[in-house]
């Protein structure tokens, strides 16, 4: 497969012309951030300091990377933008739909079967269209992307929340919706709100149970899942330059539990190294050729509460392992004060399953150092006490693992090893029993533990950790055991003592892969064919959204004022809901059935206004669409935080959810909305939220005046007679509003083809 060797020449040749007129601009030293986002702008070397998290701004992105859960959508709008082949190198990833359940060969087989149709549509469309396609068993789309196609200085969009994976590696790699691709694709200009920066300042370095994965974990404790809102994190010091490469992308891929933009850290030798261990060592010698540039500027660092919005600063030498949970990423517990965690909240202390692997610490030395712990359990005569499994992030890690002898340790502790796909940590677990919804306690290195998300049980206690502190209390079977400081008991009775776990940052025997399962495109898909079958079930071709009829919105019935979280898994379910991803009908049927009722404090049960009885959510939408009744849903703060899905934002649209009314909105789920066509507000007071009742009639004024900065007027009509009037604001500018008024993005890209 293609690095895109040319395409990294021409990015690196634009950078010390582009940097040098952004230094000027602005008139004072930049952060690596700044650096690469304003060698970004289509309009060429910046002319003005853009206003942070003010300004929306212009960007030329150098690839799109799609994962196939959202891919088939993505695509399904491309195929309707006019163009021959995609703009920028593109590929597609088929991580999402393989199920875990028995192991590796037969999950990945039955997949196959299942999915067969899906499979093909992509790997049909991505051969007309000039788009590398990555096969199911391939490998989750982040750890494919370090592999093959990161690189520092870069500029990516990717149809996943943890896209920013790739900041290990020094790129500014943002997570979309499929509307966004398909206009980068289409060779457009994509948009972003100028962000705000924060810095990381790591100083010392790590060293036993600690490792990256606790960095991330300790943040996610400072910030919770919206301080990053809007923002990038850098991550700089002595600190940072210690960390292996793939460690600085566990990192930056569970940045987007605290929902940043993206994460990132600099050009070094760490990144240098792996380059030229996964075959790129051009990569990296272009690189070093401009490596000033791969990097904030020295002022920068050297007083970085000059530079940043926020700075924070942690001590790896003094950093403890943690564990984050439950029910959300944020939730940070040193390892010294878990166990006492555990007993104070009644949280299960038996632990059923521990998970190690997906797309945020399936690296080769994540792998090698749970192993190293594996093998202590068979030399100690230890025996796991919990269900264990393994998912390797690509067929190159699970090659070169296997050849390593690592995968045999594990099978010798009673460890499983599942698909290289990403299976449990995005519901994909079959998993035997959790249909009985018993209260039970697990333990994954993966990056969300949401409330249902593993396995659909909402008594599953989801907790977060290193792979090699989940090892650990795998094999103790215990979530009070503390491995710095516990002993456990063999097989023969004594008393033994886990030691630190060690392991390679890369195969002293270099990588190794017979089949990476990737096909090119063809070099002229003029005589492709694209099929749909219009009986599918899983794949239905797109029709356009009906343009905006040029009035203020009235009598929009409540659907929902969702209560509390309200995450895009809560809005559009993942699990047994994914293979219908390419069906936009037949995935309305998710639409909203995890989000909390305000008023009966029960999921998927809302009040239909034309009868007065209590209905499913989805089928109390249609009734209001059948009739020809506009609806708004409402919702609380960070409403649609978690994955990029812009499912979440087009099953409303499709069904006839006119406007979201929000405390507040998470990054991409409100730029999804806009590009559907829908109206993304959030109320000017957040109390005004009390203000809204069940029966409540609702509309919105100030359309036909519809202008940035300018708030619209909403009118409560209650049931009673009497009315209350609040203010909604919004953060549309002009493109945006034209998007409204031409019912999609979308609409106008066709309209200019």
């Amino acid at each position: 497969m293609a690095f895109d060797i040319e395409m990294i020449k021409e990015v690196y040749a634009r950078f010390p012309e582009r940097i040098a007129a952004a230094r000027k601009a602005v008139g004072r030293p930049l952060t690596l951030t700044e650096k690469i986002l304003y060698a970004h702008l289509t309009e060429g070397p910046a002319t003005q300091a853009y206003k942070r998290g003010a300004s929306y701004v212009d960007f030329q992105p150098d690839r799109v990377a799609m994962q196939d859960a959202t891919a088939q959508m993505a695509l399904l709008q491309f195929m309707q933008a006019g163009r021959d082949k995609v703009a920028v190198p593109s590929t597609v990833h088929c991580d999402h739909l393989i199920q875990a359940e028995i192991g590796a060969e037969k999950d990945l087989n039955k997949a196959k079967d299942k999915n067969r149709e899906v499979y093909d549509f992509l790997a049909s469309v991505s051969n007309k269209y000039g788009i590398g396609f990555w096969k199911p068993g391939a490998g989750i789309i982040h750890q494919v992307v370090l592999e093959n196609y990161a690189f520092p200085g870069g500029m990516m969009i990717g149809t996943d929340s943890h896209t920013p994976n790739a900041g290990g590696l020094g790129m500014i790699a943002i997570g979309v919706g499929g509307a966004d691709a398909c206009d980068v694709m289409a060779g457009l200009a994509w948009e972003l709100k100028f962000p705000k920066l924060i810095g990381v300042k790591l100083t010392g370095k790590m060293s036993g149970w600690t490792s990256a994965k606790d960095v991330i974990l300790k943040v996610a404790g400072i910030l919770t899942v919206k301080g990053g809102t809007g923002a990038i994190v850098e991550y700089f010091g002595e600190g940072a330059r210690s960390l292996s490469a793939t460690g600085k992308g566990t990192i930056c891929n569970m940045g987007a539990e605290i929902g940043a933009t993206t994460s990132i850290f600099g050009y070094d030798q760490k990144s240098a190294a792996y380059f030229q261990g996964t075959g790129r060592a051009d990569v990296a010698a272009m690189a070093d050729e401009i490596a000033e540039h791969l990097t904030g500027d020295a002022e920068v660092y050297a007083a970085p509460e000059k530079y940043f919005d926020q700075v924070i600063e942690i001590n790896l030498s003094e950093l403890e392992p943690h564990v984050n949970g439950p029910f959300t990423p944020d939730l940070a517990w040193p390892i010294s004060k878990f166990a006492a965690a555990v007993k104070e909240n009644g949280w299960p202390a038996k632990l059923d399953v521990g998970l190690i692997g997906s797309c945020t610490n399936s690296s080769y030395e994540d792998i090698s150092r749970a192993a190293s712990l594996a093998q202590q359990a068979v030399d100690k005569k230890l025996v796991a006490k919990s269900e264990y499994t393994i998912t390797p992030g690509s067929e190159q890690v699970r090659y070169t693992v296997e050849r390593d002898g690592f995968l045999d340790t594990f099978g010798k502790m009673g460890g499983v090893v599942l698909a290289n796909a990403c299976g449990p940590c995005i519901g994909q677990w079959a998993r035997h029993g959790a249909e009985k919804q018993e209260k039970n306690s697990i333990i994954t290195s993966f990056n969300r533990n949401f409330a249902k998300r593993a396995d659909g049980n909402p008594n599953t206690h989801a907790f977060v950790a290193s792979p090699e502190i989940v090892t650990a209390l795998a094999i103790a079977g215990d979530l009070t055991f503390n491995p710095l400081v516990d002993s456990l008991t063999n097989s023969e009775g004594n008393a033994v003592k886990l030691d630190e776990p060690s392991g390679l940052e890369l195969p002293n025997k270099g990588f190794a892969v017979e089949d990476a399962g990737y096909q090119s495109p063809a070099e002229d898909g003029s005589k492709v064919s694209v099929i749909v079958d219009p009986a599918s079930d899983r794949l239905q071709l797109l029709d356009s959204f009906a343009a905006w009829e040029g009035t203020d919105l009235k009598g929009l019935k409540l659907l929902i004022k969702a209560k509390g979280k309200c995450t895009t898994d809560h809005i559009s379910m993942a699990g047994p809901w994914l293979k219908y991803r390419g069906h936009l009908d037949n995935i309305s049927n998710n639409m909203l059935i995890g989000a909390v009722n305000y008023y009966n404090e029960s999921t998927n049960s809302v009040k239909n206004q034309l009868t007065g009885a209590y209905g499913e959510v989805p089928a109390t939408q249609r009734e209001y669409k059948a009739q020809g009744i506009g609806s708004i849903v409402v919702g609380d703060e960070n409403y649609g935080e978690g994955s990029s899905r812009e499912h979440a934002a087009m099953e409303p649209r499709f069904l006839g959810v006119r406007a979201i009314l929000v405390k507040s909105f998470a990054r991409i789920h409100e730029t999804n909305l806009k590009k559907q066509g829908m109206l993304a507000l959030t109320f000017a007071n957040p109390a005004d939220y009390d203000l809204i009742q069940e029966d409540d009639s609702i509309d919105i004024l100030g359309l036909t005046e519809f202008a940035p900065g300018k708030a619209l007027e909403i009118v409560l009509n209650h049931k009673d007679g009497s009315q209350d009037t609040i203010s909604a604001n919004h953060t549309y500018n002009e493109g945006q509003i034209e998007w409204f008024k031409a019912g999609s993005a979308l609409n106008l890209i066709k309209a200019k083809a």
